[in-house]
Parts: structure tokens; sequence; C-alpha cells
């Protein structure tokens, strides 16, 4: 079973920034589209930003010009970049490959911001 483990969330203030790491196999690393979602309280998960094995990216609205995810090859972790955070930004987000996505998600990782 594939792992995908998430890490660096936390509690900050509006504005303030925190980058995200997600850990996955060599395999699923080196062959996949992955990207970062995130779920809300209530609402449903929604993809957030994606990269391919290529370092083709996409972002949707919501996040275009403050969040930047990248892919470290050696390390097979990927990264989340979070800027200028937003309290519309609390979420738990999660590390996942693209269309579709494994069927076995991380626990996530907890981002909360004050305003």
């Amino acid at each position: 079973q594939v792992q995908l483990v998430e890490s660096g969330g936390g509690l900050v203030q509006a504005g303030e920034s925190l980058r995200l790491s997600c850990a996955t196999s060599p395999t699923i690393f080196s062959l996949r589209t992955l990207g970062w979602y995130r779920q809300a309280p209530g609402k449903q998960r929604l993809l957030l930003a994606s990269i391919t094995t290529t370092d083709i990216t996409f972002y949707t609205d919501s996040v275009t010009g403050r969040f930047t995810i990248s892919r470290d090859n050696t390390k097979t972790t990927l990264y989340l970049q979070m800027n200028n955070l937003k309290p519309d930004d609390t979420a738990v987000y999660y590390c996942n490959t693209v269309t579709p996505p494994l069927p076995s998600w991380g626990q996530g990782t907890q981002v909360t911001v004050s305003s």
C-alpha cells in the first residue's frame, strides 16, 4: 500500500507563510502527476495545485500567486509553499496523485490561519 505522509502544517496569523511537505514512494513520485488538496470543515476535498513529472504546474484561482508547488526528485518529496495565508485557507491539506488520486489518502496536515 502506497503511503502518503504530509507534514508542515500549523497555526499561523493571516499574512504569514508555511511550507508543507509530502513524502511518498519513489515509484509514485517518478511516474505520476502529484497534487495538493485541501478540505475545509463541512466542505468537500478540492485540488489546489498539481505538478507533472516534467514540472508543469497548475493552480486554482484561489491560490494562484500565493502558493507554489514543487518537487524534489532527489528526496522524492513534494512541497507546497504557502505565502500570504488567509483565514479561508484554514483546512486539512493532503497530497495525492492526480487523475485519479490513489484510493488511500494520508492523514493530512492541519493548517489554521487566524485573522
